[in-house]
């Protein structure tokens, strides 16, 4: 299998750049891309970069990752609190799976500070903006060349 990544994004996210940027910043979902984009070019990896609204297709791409992917690093956004659908459906694909939050959840409200995904995630990258991501593929890339 390619060293390749599932990069998934939930809801809302296509608003970033625009949507509370106090918290979330001004970097756009095109800017993220990009930016993953160029770290996966440098460090050798082919990455797949999804972003949806719609919960039941974030699930489908998990499941379609299971024989295309050798991890997956998921920004949940909201789903984050809320879905043991996704849970489960990371759990089943047994794939390494890193979390990633623009904001620092543990400063925000109460009921942003749990995470179904946590649990069964490798790590948890939160409160670093867009850097997470950049970070969360750097770990892949390690974890990666210290299995050949």
């Amino acid at each position: 299998m390619t060293c390749s990544l599932l990069i998934l994004n939930g809801p809302n996210l296509n608003l970033l750049g625009t949507r509370e940027p106090q918290i979330y910043g001004y970097e756009t979902l095109n800017d993220v891309a990009q930016l993953c984009h160029e770290a996966a070019d440098t460090l050798g990896l082919q990455i797949d970069f999804r972003q949806t609204n719609h919960e039941g297709e974030l699930i489908d791409w998990i499941h379609q990752a299971r024989t295309a992917h050798a991890g997956i690093i998921i920004n949940p956004a909201a789903w984050t609190h809320t879905s043991v659908a996704i849970r489960d459906a990371l759990t089943a694909v047994a794939l390494p799976v890193v979390e990633v939050h623009l904001s620092n959840v543990h400063q925000r409200e109460a009921f942003r500070h749990h995470s179904f995904v946590s649990p069964i995630a490798v790590g948890v990258l939160c409160g670093f903006g867009v850097a997470g991501y950049r970070m969360a593929i750097e770990y892949f890339v390690h974890v990666f060349t210290n299995k050949k």
